[in-house]
C-alpha cells in the first residue's frame, strides 16, 4: 500500500470526483482511477461506489477516510515545514502598531529587524485604529485589548497595567485622593481612546482601604472590581497630549503605565493608587488565519515579543 495512494483517496472522497482530483494533482483521469483501484487491491476491499452520476463511499471507505485525511494533513505539514526552512527573509510587509508602543519600542524594534534581514522592507503604520488586516492588506497588527474576529490569530505578547497618576504640583495644590471614591472631587482628565469609557475608571474593591503599600495585601485577598465614575474639564484621544496635561499639573489621569514610566521614575508624576487599579489589558500580535503563516511573520512576532519582555517593567 502506497502512502500517496491514501492521500489521493482522501482527496477523491473530499472532492467527490475523480475528474476534480485529477485536475488538482494535474494527473490523467485514468491514472487517478488506476491508483484508487490499486489501493483497493492492496487492502482487498472496495472503497468507492462508482456510477455515471456520482461517487460514494462504501462502509470500508468511510472507515478508512479519517486515517487517509490525517495522512494527507501530515504530508502537507511536512511539505510546508521543508518550504519554511527554504523561505528567505525578503519581500514587503505592512504592520499596524498602536501609537504608545510604537513610540516607546516598536519603531526601533522593527527597524532593527529590518537591519538584521536586509532583503525585507516593512511599512509600519502607527495608529490606534483597528485596521481590517485582510481588506487593507496588513500582514500583522499589534493590538491592545480583546480579539473578537475569529478569522484572525492572536499571539499574546505581554499585559499592560494601567495606573492613576498626577504631578506633585497638582497634588500640592489640590491634595492627593485617599481612596478611589475621592476622585469625584478632583479634576480627572479623560483619555477618550479606551473601550471601557473615558469617565469609568476601574479599581479593585477597596471600601475600607486607603492608598499606599498596604493595598498589595488587600489586592491579593480580593479580585472583585468596581467602577468609579469621574469628571474633568479636559479630554483627548491622544495619549501624548494627555501625558503633557498631567505633567503640567492640570489634573489626574488614568493611563497605561508604559506611557508614563519614565515620569514616575524621575518623580514628575506620582502613582496615586499603586495596587488598586484593576485595568490590565493584554497586548497581542494579530495576523490573518492561515494554517502555515509565513516564516517572516512568525520571526517578527518573536522579535517583537522578546523586546516587550525585555522592557516588562514598563508594562507590569
Amino acid at each position: 500500500m502506497k502512502a500517496d495512494d491514501m492521500v489521493l483517496f482522501a482527496n477523491v472522497a473530499e472532492l467527490g470526483s475523480f475528474k476534480l482530483a485529477a485536475e488538482k494533482y494535474d494527473l490523467a483521469y485514468s491514472v487517478v482511477s488506476k491508483r484508487i483501484r490499486r489501493l483497493e487491491e492492496d487492502l482487498n476491499v472496495q472503497l468507492l461506489h462508482r456510477t455515471t452520476r456520482k461517487l460514494s463511499l462504501t462502509e470500508a471507505g468511510t472507515s478508512l477516510l479519517p486515517t487517509a485525511k490525517q495522512m494527507a494533513l501530515l504530508t502537507q505539514d511536512a511539505a510546508h515545514a521543508v518550504s519554511a526552512i527554504r523561505e528567505t527573509m525578503k519581500g514587503h510587509m505592512q504592520v499596524s502598531v498602536p501609537t504608545i508602543s510604537g513610540d516607546l519600542l516598536l519603531a526601533e524594534c522593527i527597524a532593527d529587524f529590518c537591519h538584521q534581514h536586509q532583503g525585507l522592507n516593512i511599512d509600519v503604520i502607527l495608529s490606534n485604529r483597528f485596521v481590517d488586516l485582510i481588506d487593507e492588506g496588513f500582514d500583522l497588527a499589534i493590538r491592545t485589548g480583546y480579539l473578537e474576529d475569529s478569522s484572525l490569530i492572536a499571539r499574546h505578547l505581554i499585559d499592560s497595567q494601567w495606573i492613576v497618576c498626577a504631578s506633585p504640583t497638582y497634588i500640592e495644590r489640590c491634595g492627593q485622593p485617599s481612596t478611589p471614591d475621592a476622585l469625584v472631587d478632583h479634576n480627572c482628565l479623560h483619555y477618550t481612546y479606551q473601550s471601557t469609557g473615558a469617565a469609568d475608571w476601574e479599581f479593585y474593591a477597596d471600601d475600607d482601604m486607603g492608598s499606599g503599600a498596604s493595598n498589595t495585601a488587600y489586592k491579593s485577598q480580593s479580585k472583585e472590581k468596581r467602577i468609579v465614575r469621574v469628571s474633568g474639564n479636559f479630554s483627548t484621544n491622544n495619549a501624548a497630549a494627555l501625558r503633557k496635561a498631567a505633567l503640567a499639573g492640570y489634573g489626574i489621569v488614568y493611563v497605561p503605565r508604559c506611557l508614563v514610566y519614565h515620569d514616575l521614575q524621575r518623580g514628575a508624576l506620582v502613582d496615586i493608587f499603586p495596587s488598586l487599579v484593576a485595568k490590565r489589558l493584554g497586548i497581542y500580535a494579530i495576523y490573518p488565519f492561515t494554517r502555515h503563516p509565513p516564516n517572516k511573520v512568525k520571526m517578527l512576532i518573536e522579535h517583537i515579543r522578546d523586546k516587550y519582555l525585555s522592557m516588562s517593567e514598563y508594562f507590569l
